[in-house]
């Protein structure tokens, strides 16, 4: 297997860039959601990022790519979090559209580096 150094793959870095962002915007949630919408988006949203790191290390592609498919989940687990903060107010629809379109393009990413881990196998 080629090893992969997480720290330099881009989709990590736009997994980390995005959490950021997502935090920054749950801190605008109501108090009483700490315990719910913003603990889950959290988690959820950091989840990206550690299941692309955790999954550089294994000794295999196929083994990674368990971690990827992960990754991917939490990140459509993080629009749904998303989605339902809209319809709350808890964010704005330009907000929303700008972190929905991110989540787009990091799950794009995540497809097309597990295929690429594929044809390597």
């Amino acid at each position: 297997m080629k090893k992969h150094n997480f720290r330099n793959l881009k989709i990590y870095q736009r997994a980390i860039d995005f959490a950021v962002e997502v935090y920054k915007l749950s801190r605008s949630f109501p108090k009483d959601e700490i315990f719910g919408l913003t603990n889950q988006v959290r988690r959820a949203v950091t989840s990206i990022s550690l299941n692309i790191a955790e999954g550089s290390g294994n000794k295999s592609e196929k083994e990674f790519q368990i971690f990827l498919e992960i990754a991917l989940r939490s990140g459509y687990e993080v629009m749904t979090c998303l989605e339902i903060a809209l319809r709350l107010d808890y964010c704005d629809k330009k907000n929303y559209d700008l972190l929905i379109k991110e989540a787009d393009e990091i799950a794009a990413m995540i497809v097309g580096f597990s295929k690429s881990l594929c044809s390597d196998i």
